[in-house]
């Protein structure tokens, strides 16, 4: 529950007081003078996750999906986007039609496509079987199949290594019907990465993950995506996926209006060590760590968004309220999600509450208070 006097994080600063909430929404806020204890952030808005909970969000299940849904939503994340990973175009088809429902609903926010248009050499734990070269006609059948009541699509991000062939087409395509193109999962070189920005990229899928290396002369995709302001960068703030000195380098140069933190979480988030499934792999998780049966190969995290955000502070050497930022006005903004991401009239009353130490004490989601 809410703190008699917090640190409420606000769009335009820190604010002592309590929340005002009318039904779903915010109302405002009541400024109360006192020492405030702990912090009232905006949900959690999670661009990119797989699953948790033992509940996959990539099978294509409904019932899976709302159960995942529902135990990212007891660490705070208030809007999530469910992430396919590479697969046959039937089985995103059937995936896509089950989880559209979902999204009407509002347990989902929308379905991003990580892959199956992506670099064999950069795969990771992606099937390459079903790896292809990206297909508009494809594209535009899954559009189709996730129409909502208002016309609009479920569809809200799709991840494009540009190098392929037909990439910037595909490109072009997804950004004038409404969809974030983003750039992952590639061996671009610099040049190729500027094309597919110029084409109308919007974001890098988790940035320094599965992509080119940087090399000083061959800088790759990473310089390209960073240095432009058209692009918002997914950051996995893990120290599996990142070195901390990495995230501070990446929060440092692309600022927190540029940069969101995501989970990439999968199903195994939040239990125990053992083997899981993650699309057409099994997957080993040992210490918090999820690889590829067999491999060294990283497969998605066992993080929450939560512990991101807490990364981002405790080792990426951000304030709470950049932190905050990153995990929620910045991916609300990509993916034009107008009612989410920030304690403000009007916007639905979703909030995180904190104590001093950052450990988690309640979340409201759409005005009510969740079992944490």
């Amino acid at each position: 529950m809410l703190p008699a006097v917090g640190r409420i994080v606000t769009p335009d600063g820190v604010v002592n007081g309590t929340l005002v909430v009318e039904g779903d929404r915010f109302e405002g806020i009541l400024e109360r003078e006192g020492e405030p204890t702990g912090w009232v952030l905006p949900g959690f808005v999670d661009a990119h996750c797989h699953g948790g909970g033992g509940y996959s969000l990539a099978n294509g299940d409904a019932e899976s999906a709302r159960a995942a849904a529902a135990f990212h939503a007891s660490r705070g994340t208030t809007t999530l986007i469910a992430s396919l990973v590479s697969q046959t175009h039937g089985f995103l088809m059937d995936a896509t039609k089950a989880l559209t429902p979902l999204v009407a609903e509002g347990v989902l926010a929308g379905v991003h496509y990580e892959g199956p248009y992506i670099s064999a050499s950069k795969c990771g734990a992606h099937a390459k079987e079903v790896l292809r070269d990206p297909d508009i006609a494809e594209l535009t059948e899954l559009i189709e199949a996730s129409r909502l009541d208002e016309g609009a699509s479920a569809v809200k991000m799709v991840t494009i290594a540009p190098e392929l062939e037909g990439a910037l087409e595909a490109i072009e395509f997804l950004d004038g019907h409404g969809v974030v193109p983003s750039i992952g999962h590639t061996d671009a070189s610099y040049e190729e990465t500027l094309a597919g920005i110029d084409a109308g990229a919007q974001a890098a899928t988790h940035l320094f993950n599965a992509m080119r290396a940087f090399n000083h002369r061959d800088p790759g995709p990473i310089p390209a995506l960073m240095n432009d302001e058209r692009i918002l960068s997914e950051v996995i703030a893990d120290p599996v996926h990142l070195h901390p000195g990495a995230m501070r380098f990446a929060f440092d140069l692309s600022l927190p209006a540029w940069t969101l933190l995501v989970s990439d979480a999968m199903d195994a988030a939040g239990l125990d060590d053992g083997r899981y499934v993650l699309g057409r792999h099994e997957v080993d998780v040992k210490d918090g760590v999820a690889t590829v049966a067999g491999t060294d190969t990283i497969a998605g995290s066992t993080i929450t968004l939560l512990d991101a955000f807490r990364n981002a502070v405790r080792l990426g050497g951000q304030t709470v309220e950049a932190a905050s930022q990153m995990a929620s006005a910045t991916p609300a903004e990509l993916l034009g999600l107008r009612e989410v991401g920030a304690i403000e009239t009007g916007k639905y009353a979703d909030a995180v509450v904190l104590d001093d130490d950052l450990n988690l004490v309640s979340v409201m989601r759409r005005g009510a208070w969740l079992q944490v």
